[in-house]
């Protein structure tokens, strides 16, 4: 009762504050809204903990059937395992303290506030269907939720045109993701008979061998069904090639970002390798290639996020980077490290973000960090708080960051593999990479002098309690949630803690060996995370001009990082102009000339045909006799003539 409790409550929100907002207003709205999810706040980390440490079992809690039609039967039900409860649990509280941090940041918006609430716990119920389905479908059903909820809020200040593009990108993109994932689910259906876990994951074994032929190809079943289910995880991951939407989502209100960056909509491709992992353990190859992009995607992110001065841009691309951690786990098969960073990560990102919007909201909507600097004593529990959420991005002892993201590197490097080798020199470099920009953030935005317009530090002020309150409650995440929680997800008590809710294949020893590698791996993370930070506090405190110089030296490089590696204006080149152009082609010739044009051209042939026979009806009889005896000529010359 209590966790289904947990996945409906944001629902009723939802409808409370979406369909009678306008009529019970904003603060009536708003309180419905945030009442949900503070219930689903309490009764998610409470269904967890009577899972975990208390006297409740796994199992399925069944709403009746959804769908039936032959062999396909699906049930509306909630899976209630360890996964699952620990995604609600997450999800729950992180998106409360978010709701509660929106009263604050969006109380002067000139928006029906009301709108804003209903569509961010509407965000959330989507996604905790979709961590707590029991089938494929249902899961579809919360993934193609988030995106839809995701499309709203980025584009929900409609009147600028920034926002509605950045909302139509993500939208398309995922989209463009979302076609082989639904072909996966197909594939999954045609090949096992049944989208219901319980049908499928105990029937993966048998179905090993089996494979697909195609163009005189053979391809393996599991493979080729594990390629497609992760296409699927990088459009909603935003992995390297379908990352483009993400750092556009800034558009969207802050409190937008932080939902979507730490607790909902990126981390369903990383809840989906663990959800799957019965399959994904009997397609190597496909884990091969989840490590590749996972790997590549977080070094790519991080050589971005060195050079952006939007203060929130710089936080996505971090989001980007290590999402790219989390698929490096699960590619190597320590999916049990990839969810447990997933856990940590929602508390220090979310903290982040809500702390960037803290310091937007302070500079008058001002995002430049180079119009920013020396607000540590304007605003200093902002300041306090970012230190928190950067040092545990960073990954210093003893924050959450650095058991997690530890434990991912240490996987990579037990993986023994080529893949797994590149992983960890990429993850290696992504992190010396997150501490320099983390700690380039906070200098231009905190220390040094101070950059800001003279009128908008007039008006700088420190925010009020109820967006303070939930950076500091993030904050203690941030600060404890690593040491909490190490000991049940990836620690001694990992497989009773996880109880078959993850599948390792028989091969798999990586978690259990996490706490037995060499020193010098061990200690690596932490010593790069020290020169990133070294190398940022040197370069942004005490030489500043030493970034413009290197910038104008090494401009090419520096612009190709600046432009973020040129995908869009790649992707705008092969794809959007010749796209945009095919369009005009097949509106002005197949739409406007023929499908618009003949219909319109009889129309206009039977129109001007029947304006010039009415000329004939001119009232006159003589007229009507001259045009018989016309007549009469004409049909005696026939006969004259051929008779």
């Amino acid at each position: 009762m209590i966790y289904a409790l947990a996945v409906f409550a944001p629902l009723l929100g939802a409808m409370v504050a979406g369909l009678l907002g306008r009529s019970i207003g904003d603060k009536a709205a708003m309180t419905a809204s945030v009442g949900g999810m503070v219930v689903a706040a309490i009764c998610g980390p409470l269904a967890f903990l009577q899972l975990t440490v208390g006297d409740a079992h796994p199992g399925v809690i069944d709403l009746g059937t959804w769908m039936e039609a032959g062999k396909f039967h699906v049930e509306w039900s909630l899976r209630y395992d360890t996964l699952s409860a620990a995604m609600v649990g997450m999800v729950s509280f992180v998106a409360m303290l978010i709701h509660v941090y929106s009263i604050g940041y969006m109380g002067h918006d000139s928006y029906p506030r009301y709108r804003f609430f209903a569509y961010l716990s509407l965000f959330t119920f989507a996604m905790l269907m979709l961590v707590t389905a029991d089938n494929l479908a249902q899961l579809f059903f919360g993934w193609e939720g988030v995106g839809l909820c995701s499309y709203l809020l980025i584009g929900y200040w409609y009147d600028r045109p920034s926002a509605c593009a950045a909302a139509m990108k993500a939208f398309i993109v995922n989209r463009v993701a979302d076609l082989p994932f639904a072909v996966g689910l197909a594939l999954i259906f045609f090949k096992y008979g049944s989208i219901e876990f319980a049908g499928i994951f105990p029937a993966v074994a048998a179905h090993a061998a089996d494979t697909y032929h195609l163009c005189g190809w053979t391809f393996s079943a599991n493979e080729t069904i594990g390629f497609l289910l992760f296409i699927g995880a990088m459009g909603k991951s935003a992995q390297l090639g379908l990352h483009v939407w993400l750092p556009d989502a800034m558009e969207g209100p802050t409190p937008v970002s932080a939902l979507i960056h730490a607790a909902t909509m990126v981390t369903a491709g990383v809840f989906l390798m663990a959800r799957m992992s019965p399959l994904m353990e009997f397609a190597p190859y496909a884990l091969s290639f989840v490590t590749i992009v996972g790997a590549s995607t977080a070094l790519f992110a991080a050589t971005v996020g060195c050079t952006q001065n939007d203060i929130k841009r710089v936080i996505a691309y971090s989001t980007c980077s290590q999402l790219g951690y989390m698929f490096v786990a699960a590619g190597v098969g320590a999916y049990q490290a990839s969810v447990f960073h997933l856990i940590t990560h929602a508390f220090f990102k979310a903290l982040l973000f809500l702390g960037a919007g803290s310091v937007i909201h302070a500079m008058s909507d001002e995002q430049d960090l180079r119009k920013m600097g020396g607000l540590a004593k304007l605003i200093p529990a902002t300041c306090f708080v970012m230190w928190i959420g950067n040092l545990a991005l960073a990954g210093i002892p003893p924050l959450a960051g650095s058991y997690s993201k530890d434990a991912i590197i240490s996987a990579a490097w037990l993986a023994h593999s080529g893949v797994g080798n590149y992983a960890f020199v990429c993850t290696v470099a992504a992190a010396f990479l997150t501490a320099f920009y983390s700690w380039r953030l906070l200098f231009m935005c905190f220390h040094g002098r101070s950059r800001a317009d003279h009128h908008v530090l007039e008006h700088v002020h420190e925010s009020p309690y109820v967006m303070l309150v939930p950076l500091f409650v993030l904050s203690i995440g941030a600060v404890f949630a690593g040491w909490a929680l190490h000991g049940w997800f990836i620690g001694e008590g990992w497989k009773t803690f996880w109880n078959g809710a993850i599948f390792n294949g028989p091969h798999n020893e990586i978690v259990e060996n996490l706490e037995h590698v060499p020193g010098w791996v061990e200690a690596a993370p932490l010593v790069v995370g020290l020169l990133g930070i070294a190398l940022a506090y040197y370069m942004y405190m005490l030489s500043p001009l030493t970034p413009i110089r290197l910038a104008e030296r090494f401009g090419g490089l520096y612009r190709f990082l600046l432009n973020k590696w040129y995908f869009d204006e790649l992707y705008a080149a092969i794809f959007v102009r010749p796209l945009i152009c095919l369009s005009k082609v097949l509106w002005r010739t197949g739409d406007a000339t023929i499908i618009d044009g003949v219909p319109n051209g009889l129309a206009w042939l039977t129109s001007g045909s029947s304006r010039q026979v009415v000329k004939i009806q001119s009232g006159s009889v003589a007229v009507y006799a001259f045009a018989m005896l016309i007549g009469v000529v004409a049909l005696i010359g026939y006969y004259v003539i051929y008779r």
